[in-house]
């Protein structure tokens, strides 16, 4: 049960098989939690197409792509494609529901059809023109049930996720070779722009950088005997690398405005992740009324940062007394807005989050004075990420939201400005991301 765990088995043989707790006497893997050391929380191998009676959502996600537009868009292009629109939502209302449960439990294949059908919904949604958005959207039948059926198998939302549209929704280039930044295609691209391409790079550039923090922490969290001299000598090198790789995840999202547009990001690719909102609720038809999580997806599901900020022992939800104390701007703040996008993460690294967490690695550091200095160098360069990535989204949400479309969207018709400058998951980006970066600052250890 080694090695790439879900690459062949169902969901009930993993789930038996993943460590439930774990103690610090015990060694920590990320194996068993789907995380593989090679390529981090990327599948090693593409997810393969679905077959059989199957096969008709992936044709339908296929044709997707060359018919339809967003529905604000009043381009001469969307009013080109107006009527094959209509048509391609018609076909998927009078689709047979497919029965999920034939799907078997195979970790992958439904991981496979997660990513097929909520790539469905958001095109079927976000196509549909303004004069079939009020009040309630009805999601069709054939897509609904099983969508919601395939989520729940995998403890998912019934919504897509950063997992969906970053770590399964690729190809190989070269299928002789491995996973590289350089030997990935992406698939799925909702508006067909280069900057929507180059976003989910972006995302895997990052993510594939994290592949190295996650092999540092692994190291430190299983140091046997940790407090003598030559097991702090380790931990510190250690410190060392993981402050050279979050500076070089600075420099990557630093540097996102060389290949994703602001302006071409914001108004025709961003849009299609959205989910949904008090104005027009979401029913899924044939399945009893729920309380799903419906944000949509987000970077901040990206369970790298998330693995770092439980490594450190970052208090995003202000449980711990800290200092500086939280601003009132901290506190008017989502302080549960982390948790909840966990729920956005595939069950398999939720526990891996879970496990790392409970190593209390800034205890350690508390009881050991030698290493406070490299933990603190540390926290700080996870500080300077934090600084970067505010100023990554004023440019790409909250400046663009007094922007206008892009010429070849025509006239659009727009939100108001408090809805258009929130992020990806419908969060207001300047308070989170405020609020991330202080608790991040109030992770350092001052001394006593």
């Amino acid at each position: 049960m080694m090695g790439r765990l879900l690459d062949s088995v169902d969901l009930t043989t993993y789930r038996a098989a993943r460590p439930e707790t774990s103690s610090n006497s015990q060694a920590f893997s990320g194996r068993m939690y789907d995380v593989d050391p090679d390529t981090g929380f990327f599948p090693s191998q593409p997810l393969r197409p679905l077959s059989g009676e199957f096969s008709l959502w992936e044709r339908g996600l296929v044709d997707a792509r060359g018919v339809l537009k967003l529905g604000v868009d009043r381009g001469q292009e969307a009013f080109a494609k107006c009527a094959l629109g209509e048509q391609w939502r018609q076909r998927l209302r009078s689709w047979p529901v497919v029965d999920a449960r034939k799907l078997g439990d195979k970790v992958r294949t439904l991981r496979r059809a997660h990513y097929v059908l909520t790539c469905l919904l958001h095109f079927y949604v976000h196509s549909l023109p303004s004069s079939q958005v009020q009040g309630q959207i009805i999601i069709p039948r054939p897509l609904a049930v099983p969508l919601v059926a395939v989520s729940q198998k995998l403890m998912l939302p019934p919504i897509l996720t950063f997992a969906d549209i970053v770590l399964w929704n690729w190809e190989f280039i070269d299928p002789e070779q491995p996973l590289s930044l350089n030997n990935m295609r992406y698939v799925n691209v909702f508006s067909g722009t280069e900057t929507e391409t180059n976003f989910y790079l972006l995302s895997a550039a990052a993510e594939l950088k994290g592949v190295e923090m996650l092999r540092i922490i692994e190291r430190v969290v299983n140091v046997p005997c940790p407090t003598t001299q030559s097991a702090i000598a380790a931990i510190k090198r250690d410190f060392e690398e993981l402050v050279r790789v979050i500076d070089e995840l600075t420099i990557i999202i630093g540097e996102a405005s060389k290949t994703v547009h602001p302006n071409t990001f914001y108004w025709a690719a961003r849009p299609w992740w959205n989910g949904s909102d008090a104005a027009a609720p979401w029913v899924f038809e044939g399945v009893p009324p729920s309380s799903f999580d419906l944000g949509g997806a987000s970077a901040g599901q990206s369970s790298v940062m998330h693995a770092l900020d439980a490594f450190l022992d970052v208090d995003h939800g202000l449980k711990q007394t800290r200092q500086p104390a939280p601003s009132a701007e901290n506190r008017r703040s989502d302080t549960s807005f982390m948790e909840k996008m966990r729920r956005y993460m595939p069950e398999e690294h939720r526990a891996y989050l879970a496990q790392l967490q409970k190593r209390h690695v800034r205890d350690l550091v508390q009881r050991v004075p030698a290493l406070r200095e490299h933990y603190n160098m540390t926290v700080a360069a996870l500080k300077k990420f934090r600084d970067i990535h505010i100023r990554i989204g004023t440019l790409f949400i909250i400046s663009q939201a007094k922007s206008t479309p892009p010429a070849s969207m025509g006239s659009v018709e727009v939100e108001g400005n408090e809805s258009r400058s929130k992020g990806t998951g419908g969060n207001p980006v300047s308070t989170l991301l405020k609020a991330g970066r202080d608790a991040t600052q109030r992770t350092l250890l001052r001394d006593e």
